[in-house]
């Protein structure tokens, strides 16, 4: 009987396996375990992405077409910086950029407010610095100029000049009072902050050059 009862073992047939199975798979732990559709997809697409770096299937075509779609992206970049030229940055956004190795937000009216208040105090050093950066950052809001990030006070000067053609010797003057206090620290004296003022204040009152042209040209339109 024991022996009988051990051997006694049931052994499903094809149809009853194949049903025991399916019902296996369809357990919530089969189930969960199964891929989704999103994870078909991204395997799709992966697959077709590491397509393009080898010949299999593709006949040795798709390399060749990605770097010249590469080329051709390139290329349409450049043309358009030979066209347009560097964007130039928005108003707001060049007012929050870095100026002389510094970021500061202020604008130039509040510099030289800034500039003053040193100056009565006597912090001669503090109010050329302060002056000059409001000096560039007046260029920058009537557009004069454009500085890169890193521009020094020798490449504002720089730019400057071809719209203020007139001060170009003030301008220069100021740069270099800019750069002895602020990086080779020597004092600085009111007779040097009167100085760099004063050649802001002509800037500031100064017509630049592309414009007293287009007033010409808009005088002379005017029939008389």
């Amino acid at each position: 009987m024991t022996l009988l009862a051990l051997t006694d073992v049931f052994i499903p047939d094809g149809d009853d396996a194949r049903r025991r199975a399916e019902e296996e798979l369809a357990e919530r732990e089969y189930q969960a375990a199964k891929p989704t559709w999103f994870d078909e997809f991204a395997a799709g697409v992966w697959n077709w992405f590491t397509s393009l770096f080898t010949t299999d299937g593709a006949g040795g075509a798709a390399p060749v077409a990605l770097v010249a779609i590469v080329i051709v992206v390139i290329a349409a970049l450049v043309v358009a910086l030979l066209v347009w030229g560097r964007p130039r940055a928005s108003r707001s956004t060049r007012g929050h950029s870095d100026l002389l190795g510094e970021r500061d937000d202020r604008t130039a009216a509040q510099l030289r407010t800034d500039a003053e208040r040193r100056a009565r105090e006597q912090d001669w050093d503090g109010a050329v610095v302060l002056r000059f950066r409001a000096l560039a950052r007046g260029l920058i809001e009537r557009d004069l100029i454009d500085p890169a990030p890193g521009a020094t006070a020798q490449g504002i000067v720089r730019e400057a000049i071809t719209s203020l053609p007139g001060l170009d010797d003030r301008l220069h003057r100021a740069a270099t009072a800019f750069d002895a206090v602020r990086y080779l620290r020597e004092p600085a004296d009111e007779a040097r902050y009167r100085a760099l003022a004063a050649t802001d204040d002509a800037v500031r009152h100064t017509t630049p050059l592309h414009q007293s042209a287009e007033v010409h040209q808009s005088a002379e339109a005017v029939p008389a």
